[in-house]
C-alpha cells in the first residue's frame, strides 16, 4: 500500500482490547508536546463529528448490518476521517498519532467477524486501495487474549459490540494483527504489550524518535 506523501508524520496505534493504545497514545503525545513537537491527537472510528456519529452507530447501536456494509460503514468514517482531520495536519507538517486504523478492520471485521474468509478481506482490500491514507508506521501492542480480557473487566464501564464479542472471535482479531504484521513487516512493529505501563511508553517513546530521526537524515 502506498504511504502517506505529506510533509508530517502519520503514526497509528493498533491491537486488541485492553492492549493499553489510549493510555500510552495519551502518554505519548503528552510527552512529543512537551518537547515543543506539534501533535495531534485523534481515534477511529471518529475524529471527524460524522466519523464520531458513525462511531455510536457501530459500536453502541441497536441495529446489526451484513458484513459487508458494516466494513463499509467503518470505510466512510475513515474516509470523512482522512479528508477533514488527518490530511490538513499531515500537510501542516504535524505528527498524527491515531488509535486504530485501516488494519483494525482487517483484524476486526477480516478475521474476527469474516472468520478470514478470503472474499471478505479482498472485499477489505479492495476498499483500503480507494480510502487510501496508508501510515508512515504502525504499533501493534500485542497482548494475549486471556490477559487483555482480565484487563477490560478491571476496567469496568459500558462494553461496546466488539469487547463484549466471546473469546473465539479476540483469537481470530490477535491472529488478524499476526497476519498483517507479516505481510507488512517494514511498517507495522510488534510491541509486548504485556510489559509495565512504563516500559511500554519507552519503547513507544524510543520509536517515534526513530522515526523523527530517519525523516530528518
Amino acid at each position: 500500500m502506498p504511504r502517506n506523501k505529506q510533509a508530517g508524520l502519520f503514526i497509528t496505534l493498533e491491537g486488541g482490547e485492553g492492549a493499553g493504545k489510549t493510555t500510552q497514545l495519551a502518554r505519548l503525545v503528552g510527552r512529543l508536546e512537551s518537547e515543543g513537537l506539534p501533535v495531534y491527537r485523534t481515534r477511529e472510528p471518529g475524529g471527524t463529528p460524522a466519523a464520531e456519529a458513525l462511531r455510536k452507530l457501530l459500536l453502541f447501536g441497536d441495529e446489526h448490518f451484513c458484513w459487508q456494509a458494516e466494513i463499509m460503514t467503518h470505510m466512510a468514517a475513515r474516509a470523512d476521517h482522512l479528508a477533514q482531520a488527518i490530511q490538513p495536519a499531515l500537510e501542516e507538517g504535524k505528527i498524527v498519532i491515531c488509535d486504530r486504523f485501516h488494519d483494525s478492520t482487517w483484524a476486526y471485521q477480516g478475521y474476527g467477524i469474516g472468520e478470514g474468509r478470503r472474499e471478505v478481506l479482498d472485499y477489505i482490500s479492495s476498499l483500503r486501495r480507494l480510502v487510501g491514507g496508508e501510515p508512515d508506521v504502525t504499533f501493534w501492542l500485542d497482548l494475549p487474549c486471556e490477559r487483555a480480557r482480565q484487563r477490560v473487566a478491571q476496567r469496568g464501564g459500558k462494553v461496546d459490540r466488539y469487547e463484549g464479542q466471546k473469546m473465539q472471535f479476540h483469537q481470530r482479531v490477535r491472529e488478524g494483527f499476526w497476519k498483517m504484521a507479516e505481510c507488512d513487516p517494514d511498517r507495522i512493529v510488534r510491541v509486548d504489550a504485556s510489559q509495565s505501563v512504563e516500559e511500554v511508553q519507552e519503547h513507544l517513546y524510543r520509536l517515534v524518535h526513530q522515526q523523527l530521526a530517519g525523516r530528518a537524515a
